[in-house]
């Protein structure tokens, strides 16, 4: 059997992709997977590193306002569409998958056009405006929040709520695995603190008061991931502060982690962004979150994700623009100082996890593929 995923511009789209593509050569023991993406996105890194084969058409995203850059992007699309058509008729695929980015819109669209079978993973709440496009050709929608379908107003019949997929890995991590990666004392409360893999200045900035406050705490410790861009400016204001991370016990910054699945197994509270993979992650994990939406994604989707957990009771938002260190302090001191309050919260972020989504959405796209054959 043969599948053409397509996704990219973000990791976002890409991480789900190659989760789902991994489940899909898993289920069928053998499988041809191939990828279609742009030369400079991520995916065009990611990819290859990950074992898949790998094309590029050439496609951009349009602004959002009239432009003489939106006319070329137009004309640079129906371009794209052909691209997919020649690609699609040489590979023949049973099935084509889009996970999100706009180079899903000709991928997509070309294998409609060609009657081949095609699902569109949305991962938030409130959908993008290439998938709200595709939907009226493709032919599922798998979700990852239940409260997306509403906006899929004329395919309503087409959407199968399945949960985000996420890597096995974030399941498979222990806690006290976790623990050693990182040099975490088991007898302390972790506080997990990612801004994204940039960073997020208003996080950082932000939790220097949090430091201040917990620096030599014999109860509490923190794993703090900074970011590439922010870490030394991060490490220098901390060291300013008069705290010597050296000899706290207790404070660990780090710039990135590329192990996220153990400090995920290590946390018994999360301070994040709202990104859908992300609180796929913490949610499948059951860890209560102090969420702050990333104030500038597209259609505010973030918040939208960050109010579906706090409405279940299973994280607190504060948005970017409200965000200071005394008010994120105290947040973080209302849980941990209040254990049933955050153990009712992590049992509800638990109920919200979807550990299986990867396994649901490649089921229905196998569904679809068989469909095709008979």
């Amino acid at each position: 059997m043969r599948v053409i995923i397509s996704g990219g511009g973000t990791g976002g789209h890409i991480y789900p992709a190659v989760t789902i593509a991994k489940e899909i050569v898993k289920m069928t023991g053998s499988c041809q997977v191939l990828f279609i993406g742009t030369k400079g996105g991520l995916e065009a890194d990611i990819i290859p590193k990950e074992g898949f084969s790998f094309q590029t058409i050439e496609v951009r995203g349009l602004e959002r306002r009239l432009s003489f850059r939106n006319v070329q992007t137009i004309i640079k699309t129906v371009s794209s569409l052909w691209q997919s058509l020649a690609i699609i008729r040489s590979f023949r695929p049973s099935v084509v998958v889009g996970t999100g980015g706009y180079v899903c819109g000709p991928v997509l669209l070309a294998a409609s056009i060609l009657k081949i079978p095609t699902v569109i993973q949305e991962q938030n709440v409130i959908p993008g405006i290439t998938n709200r496009i595709l939907a009226r050709f493709v032919d599922r929608i798998a979700v990852g929040y239940q409260e997306a379908a509403i906006h899929f107003k004329y395919a309503q019949r087409k959407v199968v709520f399945t949960g985000n997929p996420i890597r096995p890995e974030v399941m498979s991590a222990t806690r006290s695995e976790g623990q050693a990666v990182f040099g975490l004392d088991p007898d302390k409360l972790t506080l997990l603190v990612v801004g994204g893999s940039q960073g997020a200045r208003s996080i950082n900035t932000a939790m220097l008061q949090v430091h201040k406050h917990f620096a030599n705490n014999p109860h509490v410790q923190i794993l703090h991931v900074t970011g590439q861009n922010e870490y030394n400016n991060i490490v220098n204001s901390i060291e300013q502060a008069g705290i010597d991370l050296s000899s706290t016990g207790n404070i660990i910054i780090k710039p990135y982690i590329y192990n996220m699945p153990q400090a995920l197994a290590a946390a018994d509270l999360a301070v994040f962004r709202a990104g859908a993979v992300g609180l796929a992650e913490i949610t499948a994990r059951g860890i209560p979150a102090i969420l702050i939406p990333y104030p500038y994604a597209s259609e505010n989707h973030q918040e939208y994700n960050a109010r579906v957990l706090e409405k279940q009771g299973a994280a607190i938002t504060i948005n970017d623009s409200e965000l200071d260190g005394s008010k994120l302090l105290g947040a973080i001191e209302n849980l941990l100082n209040v254990r049933e309050k955050l153990d009712r919260m992590g049992v509800n972020s638990k109920k919200l996890g979807r550990s299986q989504a990867a396994q649901a959405i490649a089921r229905l796209v196998l569904s679809l593929a068989t469909y095709n054959r008979q």
